[in-house]
């Protein structure tokens, strides 16, 4: 962790999955302030017809999601800035309305992270910890 998720109702190919995971690394580096070498990106393509948004009237809408699992810590508009961000990759990538693309976000402790890169468990988040390639 962190992590990230896109549910898809699209195929792609593994050059497209592998340049989208790319930019989602230096969306998430860039406005989360961290270096990319803690994210993982999964991208689920599943077809035609693979996720739905509900509505009260009327019949479900292709959608798609994207699932954040983040450390707990980054304010409410940081949080907000990477969500459009997201979405603005996943509707230009893979041609979707961005009206019909959520993100949800889960905040952990750092400790619920195990990185063997890192030598074991994460530490919760603190701004301190911005790469010295990121601005300040």
């Amino acid at each position: 962790m962190p992590s990230i998720q896109v549910d898809l109702p699209v195929t792609a190919g593994e050059v497209t999955k592998r340049e989208f995971a790319e930019r989602l690394g230096h969306l998430y580096g860039e406005i989360m302030q961290v270096g990319r070498d803690l994210l993982t990106v999964s991208v689920h393509d599943l077809g035609s017809g693979g996720v739905w948004r509900c509505h009260e009237s009327g019949p479900p809408t292709p959608s798609a999601l994207i699932m954040c699992d983040i450390r707990k810590g980054r304010p409410a508009e940081t949080r907000a800035r990477l969500a459009r961000a997201l979405i603005d990759a996943c509707a230009q990538t893979f041609q979707l309305d961005a009206l019909w693309i959520k993100v949800e976000f889960t905040q952990h402790d750092g400790a619920d992270m195990y990185h063997p890169h890192l030598g074991g468990f994460n530490k919760n988040w603190n701004a301190d910890e911005r790469p010295s390639h990121l601005p300040s």
